[in-house]
């Protein structure tokens, strides 16, 4: 016969209060870092159900979870399902979570300034960055609405 689980409100998983009732796919979501697709990769890979109650995990799986999610790069996934390829610094390709994911972020763009490449010039006057039209969005200030022409 099956033990009975205990549920837990809580799961701790990575720094991360996630919530017992959500499924484990989506509570492994709530995690900064992993979404649904790398969700459903790990715990495919490491055999648990995706659709299984966050909080019905027990003790051993918990401390499993964390130490998987703090580094996925040893489950041999491709290097397409990672969040950080060709490290700027190292080449290696990692996939950060939490802290470290917005650490990097904010060192990226602050290298990029340094720098003074097209996308730096874009990020310090607070502009769009990736192409996007500005014409019409993204206006701050007073400047709101149509401005119509003289005759």
């Amino acid at each position: 016969m099956a033990e009975a689980r205990e549920f837990r409100y809580i799961v701790r998983i990575a720094g991360t209060d996630i919530d017992g009732k959500l499924p484990l796919v989506y509570g492994l979501s709530e995690i900064k870092g992993i979404g649904y697709t790398t969700a459903i990769a790990i715990l495919r890979t490491i055999g648990l159900d995706p659709f299984m109650r966050t909080g019905f995990l027990t003790d051993s799986e918990i401390n499993r979870l964390d130490e998987i999610v703090k580094d996925i790069t040893k489950l041999g996934f491709p290097s397409w399902l990672y969040n950080r390829r060709k490290d700027y610094e190292t080449g290696l390709d990692k996939h950060l979570i939490t802290s470290d994911l917005l650490f990097h972020a904010r060192r990226d763009i602050e290298r990029e300034i340094r720098i003074g490449s097209w996308r730096g010039v874009r990020h310090r006057l607070g502009l769009k960055v990736r192409g996007q039209r500005t014409k019409t969005t993204g206006r701050l200030g007073m400047t709101v609405g149509v401005k119509k022409k003289r005759k």
